[in-house]
């Protein structure tokens, strides 16, 4: 098995389920038992300093919750940048991109923030489940960019994920929402 874990998953026109079309998730773990993203480009319409304040400076445009998927959607996920250092309540995903624990304040984490966005549920797998869905074809598997996360216009992540992919792939980019009406 090949983790995924800090890599991007892009749904590929075949995936066959409307929570996920033209989806990109950050996958935040991997391993036999299970797998655990966010996904990327799916912004709510409530915004974050309605409901955690103290963490609304720090958070990246849109200002709102994203809907991380369809798994537990009042758990809350935090992704967050940092200008360096190490601490506890930080896990790092990729780069300087990482999990912040929102139980504690901003001057609690004890690292300097650069910015942060905030997720309201998760996409995951059951063990094998992710594998099986890769194996059809039903999603790209590529590498992810830290600025992916915090990119201000999340309607056009998908396009430009693929845009920047070599080969075939990037062709994608530019496919309709319904190939019929092309």
């Amino acid at each position: 098995m090949n983790s995924t874990a800090g890599r991007l998953l892009v749904a590929s026109p075949l995936i066959g389920d409307p929570n996920f079309e033209r989806s990109v998730i950050l996958m935040l773990e991997h391993d036999s038992t299970s797998a655990l993203g966010l996904v990327l480009n799916n912004p709510t319409h409530t915004d974050v300093e309605e409901m955690i304040p103290q963490w609304a400076p720090f958070t990246t445009r849109p200002e709102r919750f994203f809907l991380g998927g369809p798994v537990s959607p009042e758990s809350v996920i935090c992704l967050g940048s940092v200008l360096g250092g190490e601490a506890d309540s930080f896990h790092t995903v990729v780069g300087n991109v990482g999990t912040i624990d929102l139980n504690q304040s901003p001057d609690e984490i004890g690292l300097e923030i650069d910015q942060i966005r905030v997720f309201a549920g998760y996409s995951g797998w059951g063990p094998r489940q992710l594998e099986a869905e890769l194996s059809m074809d039903a999603w790209f598997v590529v590498d992810a960019d830290v600025n992916d996360v915090f990119m201000s216009d999340p309607d056009d992540l998908w396009s430009m994920v693929l845009g920047r992919q070599r080969g075939p792939m990037a062709w994608l980019a530019n496919y309709p929402i319904d190939p019929k009406l092309n």
